[in-house]
């Protein structure tokens, strides 16, 4: 059983688990053995909560497909098994982050006085530039 949260825990039939060869360096061992693990999950075929599967299938993360499926890959390590824990954690992370709601952005004002910093600055900044320029040429 994967424990989401309290309420919410996962069968672990419902993870697809996959390992294939890792990318990168790692000499003759990286060519014969299948270290980096990859882990498949269906979100509409989940026993997942319906509010869990709607945030999940309307969250922007490159590892949701479109079809409602979450691949997650991990290479990280030379152990199958480390890799496979690092790519659940990550899981498990990605379902929780559903459940975080963000604040609600109060409005705010700029003061009467920073309006006035600001535009003195700006007024500032041009006197600078006019006394740059070459008045001769104009004349």
């Amino acid at each position: 059983m994967i424990n989401i949260s309290q309420n919410v825990t996962l069968e672990d039939k419902e993870l697809e688990w996959q390992f294939v060869r890792s990318s990168g360096a790692g000499g003759q061992h990286i060519n014969k053995v299948s270290t980096a693990a990859q882990l498949s999950f269906d979100i509409n075929q989940s026993s997942l909560p319906d509010f869990y599967k709607q945030k999940l299938l309307a969250k922007a993360d490159h590892r949701i497909t479109q079809s409602g499926k979450i691949i997650i890959k991990c290479q990280q390590s030379r152990s199958q098994d480390f890799n496979r824990q690092l790519a659940l954690e990550q899981f498990i992370e990605l379902v929780k982050s559903v459940t975080i709601v963000a604040k609600k952005r109060i409005p705010t004002r700029a003061t009467k006085n920073s309006q006035k910093r600001r535009v003195d600055a700006k007024k500032q900044r041009g006197a600078t530039k006019a006394l740059r320029q070459n008045k001769s040429r104009f004349e």
